[in-house]
């Protein structure tokens, strides 16, 4: 009996010390198992993605987490060192984080000063305006028209609590639908069955750049929820890949790098369908590169 019991507390024991390793330790944890995990997304064009026919998710976030590897590579003198992706979603992305599943987070995640109590941010990487796409056709032209309208909005997004506080403003009454992800959120716009599509402008772009009627839709640039900034999530409470990450990330924009990327997703032709986003940097993303940080909202 003595000995099943020790055994079983040299269990536990050894299982919270692997949990607290994953939380605390990331580096370490990636050079037991000798892969990192990225989380990703299959439709956050041109963020994070999943290019047509399947394979591992593309984009301008990727390119970033790329980068972030290959310092962990160097700095763990581990050049093979192997890349798997998980598909997150904006309900499950910070569990799965916390819990090791996932060691970074490489899409379009918004910086919050609420977040930050659970997982830590690099320097922000994007700026983005909470707004709204509608058809061309609809006679909408600004967010107080989307009064009696029924709207589209992601589950877990921070687009579906900045169109709630606007409701509580007395602006407007809207009803809302959710949706799993940005594809689907985009897809009840498209279809008619809502009004109008909250969302992140850019991503708002990218959908509609590369839907199979781009000429349909429209942006309400002219008003906004409120500018967010991205930034790629990581464990909190861990120095060593802090600094690692950060530097990367600021070297990047130091270097003027992040322009080359920046160019490649927004500026050019991406796959699938060789769609051009044609937008350039704001103000606001330049000031982020000028000066990083990773402030939140």
């Amino acid at each position: 009996m003595k000995f099943r019991l020790s055994l079983t507390l040299g269990l536990c024991a050894a299982l919270l010390c692997s949990t607290a390793l994953a939380q605390s330790d990331t580096l370490s944890k990636i050079k037991a198992s000798g892969s990192i995990s990225i989380g990703g997304r299959d439709s956050q064009i041109p963020f994070s993605y999943k290019p047509t026919g399947g394979g591992d998710p593309v984009g301008f976030t990727n390119d970033i987490c790329l980068k972030i590897v290959e310092a962990i590579k160097a700095r763990l003198g581990m050049p093979n060192l192997e890349v798997r992706y998980t598909i997150l979603t904006s309900t499950n992305r910070i569990p799965l984080l916390t819990n090791g599943t996932v060691d970074l987070d490489c899409a379009t995640t918004t910086n919050t000063v609420q977040r930050q109590q659970q997982v830590a941010f690099a320097p922000s990487h994007f700026v983005t305006s909470i707004t709204a796409a509608v058809k061309k056709n609809s006679g909408i032209n600004s967010l107080g028209e989307l009064n009696g309208k029924t709207v589209s909005t992601v589950a877990g997004s921070t687009g579906v609590q900045l169109l709630r506080a606007y409701r509580k403003s007395g602006n407007i009454e809207v009803e809302e639908v959710a949706a799993k992800d940005t594809a689907d959120g985009f897809l009840l716009l498209a279809s008619d069955r809502t009004a109008a599509y909250i969302l992140d402008d850019v991503q708002l772009a990218g959908l509609i750049a590369t839907s199979p009627k781009p000429g349909d839709f429209k942006i309400l640039t002219s008003e906004s929820l409120r500018q967010e900034p991205y930034g790629i999530m990581y464990r909190k409470d861990d120095p060593q890949l802090k600094e690692l990450v950060d530097k990367t990330v600021t070297d990047l924009m130091k270097s003027g790098a992040i322009e080359q990327i920046y160019a490649k997703w927004f500026m050019k032709p991406i796959p699938p369908t060789n769609a051009n986003l044609n937008f350039p940097m704001t103000e606001a993303v330049k000031e982020i590169y000028k000066n990083p940080n990773n402030k939140g909202v």
